[in-house]
């Protein structure tokens, strides 16, 4: 047990994870030599990939202030990593103080560095669970105690779901947690894909990690979607939703697709 009364857990530092390996091509401390030997072999398996994640972290932050502005004033972020600053509690209290924000994430150093940084006020709180398991994330006394499901949520499933394989249902996945929002709720998504380039060889790199990398076409991606409408431009690679300054060269490259939908009814 820590000393802020969570339980402790091991921590397995034997085989890269994506949250960690994302942090290292972030520009992150809080990873381990194996994650950064992963970084570097994705790196050269896919020249664009440091810019990649820097482009998707940018459209978290456009997406989740979009989110607020709109009226949302509690955010689900599920996957969420390590934390980047600025941390979307940070963005999305810069637009309406009064938001709560709920993190989840499978990696116990995720949550342990999570509970370090957060503040105590009671809006923001991170919590161990899976997404292949989203009913135990939407039933988690933790989850139950910070969001209302009676009032909007932002659902953030930000370059998580590529790391779901075929098997583990992700359709499903994202519809049971869909069916939990109630109208007015948005649901901000990225997905990395192989539309703009072969990216098998950064697929193998995964393949020693404690998740795959599961690469989707456009049409595959845009079907999470379904049961919300995508607001403008719809689903676009991650440097073209709704950019605040010109994406810089190379942007194209980038194989990541991103879109903000919300839920009507």
């Amino acid at each position: 047990m820590t000393d802020d009364g969570v339980e402790a857990v091991n921590i397995d530092t034997s085989r890269p994870h994506p949250a960690r390996i994302y942090d290292y091509l972030l520009g992150g401390k809080d990873n381990y030599e194996v994650d950064q030997r992963a970084g570097e072999e994705l790196a050269a398996a896919a020249p664009e990939a440091r810019a990649g994640v820097r482009a998707n972290r940018a459209f978290l932050r456009r997406a989740v202030r979009y989110a607020v502005g709109s009226g949302v004033r509690q955010i689900l972020d599920i996957g969420t990593g390590l934390p980047t600053s600025p941390n979307v509690h940070e963005v999305a209290q810069s637009v309406a103080p009064d938001v709560r924000v709920a993190y989840v994430d499978n990696d116990p150093i995720v949550a342990a560095h999570g509970n370090a940084l957060l503040s105590r006020s009671g809006t923001t709180r991170i919590i161990l669970g899976d997404l292949r398991d989203p009913r135990s994330v939407l039933d988690h006394p933790d989850v139950r105690q910070l969001i209302d499901f009676d009032q909007p949520v932002a659902l953030l499933l930000v370059a998580i779901l590529h790391f779901l394989t075929d098997a583990d249902r992700p359709a499903e996945v994202v519809a049971t947690l869909r069916d939990a929002l109630p109208a007015g709720s948005f649901l901000v998504l990225s997905h990395a894909t192989g539309d703009f380039a072969d990216r098998s060889a950064a697929q193998a790199v995964y393949t020693k990690a404690t998740a795959s990398l599961n690469l989707r076409t456009r049409a595959e991606v845009e079907r999470f979607f379904e049961g919300f409408d995508l607001v403008e431009p719809g689903l676009a690679q991650v440097p073209f939703w709704r950019p605040d300054s010109p994406p810089p060269p190379g942007s194209e490259e980038i194989g990541f697709y991103g879109g903000v939908a919300r839920k009507t009814v």
